[in-house]
């Protein structure tokens, strides 16, 4: 399984969306160079509130942009960046893969998927009705959470629209991702 990224964005300050840029460095357990959700602990204010000690399992987010395409067919004009991913990829349904899947990207760079960005209230202030299209109801009244998923940086390396991502899944058996 392969696919590619779309676009790269980061942002220094704590804001919703990103900037999105030409290209990004993603630094060894610590995530994407000049964001502010980079560093060994925990960097959302949410969570540092509660524990500022614990890991940071939210280094890099990525979504897939198919997801754009299908909010644009409920009339949400949804561009890189605005869901504050830093990367943007195609061809990879990102929300499927297993916990510890580990993502190359480009000629050095691998991430590896710790779980599931949790929607909150803040992509409802962005768009109004966006967080019924993010988060819905599966069989058995599971929630099922579509706005990307999040990971933490296992080899640095510079990151630039058009790399090649590819897919290395972990040995069995397999966990779902859930949020983190």
């Amino acid at each position: 399984m392969t696919g590619t990224v779309v676009s790269v964005a980061r942002d220094g300050a704590h804001r919703f969306s990103k900037t999105v840029v030409e290209r990004i460095e993603l630094i060894a357990g610590v995530g994407v160079a000049g964001d502010a959700h980079a560093g060994e602990t925990v960097q959302h204010r949410s969570r540092v509130r509660q524990d500022p000690s614990q890991p940071n399992l939210r280094q890099v987010h990525l979504i897939g942009v198919e997801l754009f395409d299908a909010l644009a067919t409920k009339s949400f004009d949804i561009a890189p960046g605005d869901l504050g991913e830093n990367i943007a990829t195609r061809g990879i349904d990102l929300l499927t893969l297993p916990v510890g899947t580990r993502l190359g990207i480009g000629s050095d760079a691998v991430v590896e998927l710790t779980g599931l960005r949790n929607p909150c209230q803040q992509i409802e202030d962005f768009r109004p009705g966006l967080l019924d299209e993010v988060l819905e109801r599966g069989p058995g009244g599971h929630l099922i959470r579509k706005a990307g998923v999040m990971a933490i940086v296992r080899e640095p390396g510079v990151v630039v629209p058009g790399d090649r991502v590819s897919v290395t899944l972990p040995a069995p058996p397999h966990r779902a991702l859930e949020r983190v």
